[in-house]
């Protein structure tokens, strides 16, 4: 779970550094969006920003070094550089890219000798800082974090409760996991009642989660994106849509990770459809500000927010009771609880103003905590389990050397994902069996559904005791090795949980449907001699950029990543060349 929330916190980063200044500028006006952004920091980029959120003078970067214990460094080649200085920069680079700190160029005059020099000073965001202080002393507005439907006057307190004795944290969190399973089922294909509405539909296709027959084809031809992804279909088409690569591996994230990859592409369809993305931004971060059980008036919302409340009910995300009429609001609720009589206005604004209540996977959204475990493994637990952190073993997956294979779970959903590649042939009340084949690994690799993510799926899902039994036949393996002397090569000390022989062959299924693989790089061919190609394919091979090379043609191919450091190598090559020959011929 830890590299997992890593991997959502770098892919939002990313996109938050992709912003402009200017559009940072309008983010960090809001205090709730502050200390979101605060969270996503390396451990490090928030000390800086602790250590300077009170401090109105600029700091030099020299004071950098007095605020970290930097360890002694083991390198001789290259003393000043250690793990501590390069993580300090690496901080320091994402502290500039999101714009939070700003260089400050200050005249600096010599006391003796009376020269003037220019010295690089950096402070914290003004912006921010005016913002992150109010996040973290409780000032500033106080609907910057949401204005909650208890703290409204005390006489509209008995008219709000009608329309709330049923929001219950419970009943907020069975109906976002409702929600959110049932884009999770489509997704592998269950038959359900209800599929979800045409904007998630439309969102999981334009995130390549998943996909038409019109879509794969298009890959094939190898035409645009644009061509086949802006292409708006009806619900009827898009019910049609089959799981993709990218869309399995999207099963085996948590609900977190699978919340914020589905929101990073809202996001980039919200700038096409012209919605303010810094109104986007602010909402979804203010949601994870939000408390769990408590209903906040649409009133504090602008109308791109509104639009996007309506959208994010369909994710689980929000949910958003129906307005109740006036008139079947009860007649004794116009005395008010000190004998006052409700304005029949203001009785009217109150059921106008509808309240909207954010559920667990909202509240949770900037949170380190994943309250919601793996979706093919947790979703059907109770909270409260989730939420004790007992650490029991999920592990449910059984799997024999013929390929038999049995998996304990209740969860339809998990049944589903294993249907994707497991030949299902039983299902019990808490129990389904079935075989791996030839044919379903097919089915699944056509799918999109790659070898590897198998493999990684049943590892991850393997029973304890066959976890158990893998470890203990290492032990022995490794005993023995010693007991003998004879050392074993790294490959063979790894943890092998499945069945050696089923992982090969599932392996040797994919590779029957891929024995042609392509690669896009760069060919290199008519060399001088033999030398010069021997130089550059040597050195393409030691860093792992060569993938093809013929000797006797005197061609190879590289990687398209690689093709700048091999001329780049050749370049430094060339230049030490001529340089050794002018020595050689400059007379003594």
């Amino acid at each position: 779970m830890a590299g997992q929330a890593h991997l959502f916190k770098s892919t939002v980063n990313e996109y938050l550094e992709s912003l402009s200044e200017t559009v940072h500028s309008k983010l960090y006006k809001s205090p709730a969006t502050c200390l979101a952004i605060f969270r996503l920091l390396p451990s490090l980029s928030k000390f800086y920003v602790m250590t300077l959120l009170f401090n109105e003078d600029s700091t030099s970067y020299a004071n950098l070094n007095r605020w970290l214990k930097v360890p002694p460094t083991s390198s001789k080649a290259h003393p000043h550089i250690t793990p501590t200085k390069l993580y300090q920069n690496e901080c320091l680079k994402r502290l500039k890219a999101l714009n939070l700190i700003k260089d400050v160029r200050k005249t600096v005059t010599h006391p003796t000798t009376g020269k003037s020099t220019t010295v690089v000073l950096f402070q914290l965001n003004p912006i921010f800082r005016a913002s992150f202080r109010d996040a973290v002393t409780g000032g500033g507005s106080a609907s910057a974090f949401g204005d909650a439907s208890d703290r409204v006057e005390s006489k509209r307190d008995d008219l709000q409760t009608m329309f709330s004795d049923n929001v219950t944290i419970d009943y907020l969190d069975s109906y976002s996991l409702m929600k959110w399973e049932n884009i999770l089922h489509f997704m592998v294909g269950t038959e359900l009642l209800s599929s979800p509405s045409v904007g998630v539909l439309s969102l999981l296709r334009h995130s390549g989660l998943m996909e038409l027959e019109a879509d794969r084809e298009a890959k094939t031809e190898a035409k645009t994106e644009s061509s086949s992804t802006m292409t708006q279909y009806s619900l009827n088409t898009l019910k049609n849509m089959k799981i993709t690569n990218e869309g399995f591996q999207f099963l085996l994230q948590d609900i977190n990770s699978q919340i914020w990859t589905l929101l990073l592409e809202y996001l980039k369809m919200s700038e096409k459809l012209m919605m303010d993305p810094v109104e986007v931004l602010n909402f979804i971060f203010m949601l994870g500000s939000l408390e769990l059980g408590k209903g906040y008036p649409t009133a504090m919302l602008s109308d791109t927010q509104i639009i996007m409340l309506e959208d994010l009910v369909d994710y689980g995300l929000i949910y958003y009771p129906k307005p109740v009429e006036p008139e079947s609001v009860s007649m004794d609720v116009d005395e008010g609880p000190e004998g006052e009589t409700l304005e029949q206005n203001e009785r009217d604004d109150v059921v106008a103003n509808r309240l909207f209540y954010p559920t667990r996977l909202a509240t949770t959204l900037t949170s380190d905590s994943m309250t919601f475990k793996s979706a093919s493994t947790a979703m059907t637990q109770a909270t409260a389990e989730a939420d004790s952190g007992s650490g029991k073993d999920m592990g449910n997956v059984i799997l024999e050397t013929n390929f038999k294979l049995y998996c304990y779970t209740t969860s339809p959903l998990q049944v589903a994902i294993l249907n994707l590649f497991v030949h299902l042939k039983s299902r019990f009340s808490n129990m389904v069996t079935g075989a791996i084949t030839r044919e379903s690994i097919r089915k699944a690799l056509t799918n999109g559904i790659t070898a590897e993510q198998i493999i990684k799926y049943l590892e991850s899902h393997a029973h304890s005791q066959m976890k158990k039994l893998a470890e203990e036949r290492l032990v022995k393996k490794l005993d023995f090795e010693n007991s003998t002397n004879s050392a074993s090569d790294a490959a063979d000390t790894v943890l092998e949980v499945l069945p050696p022989t089923v992982v090969d062959q599932i392996k040797l299924w994919q590779l029957e449907l891929d024995r042609i693989q392509t690669f896009q790089g760069y060919l290199f061919k008519d060399f001088v001699n033999d030398q010069e190609f021997e130089l550059l394919s040597t050195y393409g091979e030691e860093v792992g950029i060569l993938l093809w090379k013929d000797v006797q043609s005197r061609r190879f191919f590289v990687t398209q990543e690689g093709n700048k450091q091999l001329i780049d190598y050749a370049a430094r090559a060339l230049r030490r060349q001529k340089q050794n020959g002018e020595r050689a011929a400059t007379p003594l």
